[in-house]
């Protein structure tokens, strides 16, 4: 191997590296494993910490919390425990693939990067978000919280295609579920 070939190699490395940390998840990728999770882990001790069955089970009690709630952040936790498997009507269980990596102390974006490669419908729960629609600029909304506005009223928008034709359809029914108080 020359020189130049080791060059070449270590600047693609360097460039590799790079990419990776653009592409990593992020909290608004996968919010509800980024939350339970640091919710979680911040409650066990160092010496559960450090073993798997320990986290195992305190998984288990802390999925426990999450039942029989009115809560929808609730609900979108207990959902995530079902699909990791942290409830007694889970259909199966990666269990271990949580608490290996914790035990040896994985920060909680790659382990949620593990867990969504896994079971691919960690990422997709969402909590619900609140929205002003007095201040809101529509237009900054993403298309699902424009559909989320339109379920809410229990409307529907005919032939939209378009973001434009979501915000075309909320303003022309506005006026409708949005009465200015004196």
């Amino acid at each position: 191997m020359t020189r130049t070939d080791l060059k070449y190699i270590l600047y693609f490395s360097i460039v590799c590296l790079f990419l990776r940390q653009i592409h990593a998840l992020k909290r608004e990728d996968c919010e509800v494993c980024f939350s339970v999770l640091e919710r979680f882990s911040s409650q066990l001790s160092d010496k559960v910490k450090s073993d798997p069955k320990l986290i195992e089970k305190e998984f288990k009690k802390f999925c426990k919390t999450t039942a029989n709630s009115n809560n929808s952040a609730k609900l979108k936790d207990n959902k995530f425990c079902y699909y990791l498997g942290g409830l007694e009507e889970s259909a199966t269980s990666i269990l271990r693939d949580l608490s290996k990596p914790l035990s040896y102390s994985l920060p909680i974006d790659k382990l949620c990067e593990r867990l969504s490669s896994k079971v691919g419908g960690i990422c997709a729960l969402r909590y619900d978000k609140t929205i002003d629609l007095k201040t809101v600029d529509l237009k900054k909304l993403k298309v699902r919280d424009l559909k989320k506005i339109l379920s809410d009223w229990d409307e529907v928008c005919e032939g939209c295609i378009e973001k434009t034709d979501f915000i075309k359809r909320i303003q022309e029914l506005k006026p409708k579920y949005l009465k200015d108080e004196l």
